[in-house]
């Protein structure tokens, strides 16, 4: 056992003075290099700093892009509902999506509710994510898509959800899907394309 320590030792001194370890002893110095006088050799590293966070994980840009789309979505709360207003002071809900989707990703979604829920793409509830857009239906359209929020944040296990929307009553604001409201009205979720 002492054998096997003093030999660490001696390889990570030798690594550290620069002398390699191989198919034979090879002695290595900084100073060898045919640079014009008073020229320090320089090493070319590549900077990759802008794939990394802090901690050296990649940055995943969908998801710093959603991060992006519901802070801006988080801006408007509290701001009225107005029938046909696309924004930025009030809104009605398919204006407030659009509004959101446009500013922030430069993405248009769609004019209204059921345009929004034609045009992009259909998921499970199984399958929602934060972004996502979820519609319901409303007094006024009967059993067809009348309202449309974009979800906040999604319980993988229990598939309830937390969404942000232009509501008649109270503005934009939060809500969820448990709410006896929201829960009975349920139509279907859409993923922008």
């Amino acid at each position: 056992m002492k054998k096997k320590i003093f030999l660490c030792v001696i390889v990570i001194l030798l690594s550290s003075a620069g002398i390699v370890i191989g198919k034979g002893l090879q002695f290595t110095s900084s100073n060898t290099s045919a640079l014009p006088d008073g020229e320090d050799e320089e090493e070319e590293i590549d900077n990759y700093d802008f794939l990394y966070t802090n901690d050296g994980e990649t940055i995943n840009y969908d998801e710093l892009m959603m991060e992006n789309l519901i802070d801006e979505a988080l801006t408007h709360l509290g701001a009225r509902y107005v029938w046909g207003s696309k924004g930025p002071k009030t809104f009605d809900c398919s204006g407030f999506t659009s509004y959101v989707y446009k500013h922030q990703n430069d993405t248009f979604i769609g004019a209204s509710s059921r345009e929004q829920y034609a045009q992009n793409i259909p998921i499970k509830r199984s399958e929602l994510q934060t972004g996502d857009l979820v519609f319901f239906t409303s007094p006024r359209s009967g059993r067809n898509v009348g309202h449309v929020g974009i979800v906040l944040d999604v319980d993988p296990v229990t598939q309830e959800f937390t969404f942000i929307h232009a509501s008649t009553k109270e503005g934009v604001k939060v809500s969820k899907i448990t709410d006896g409201y929201y829960s009975k009205r349920y139509i279907g979720a859409r993923r922008v394309k």
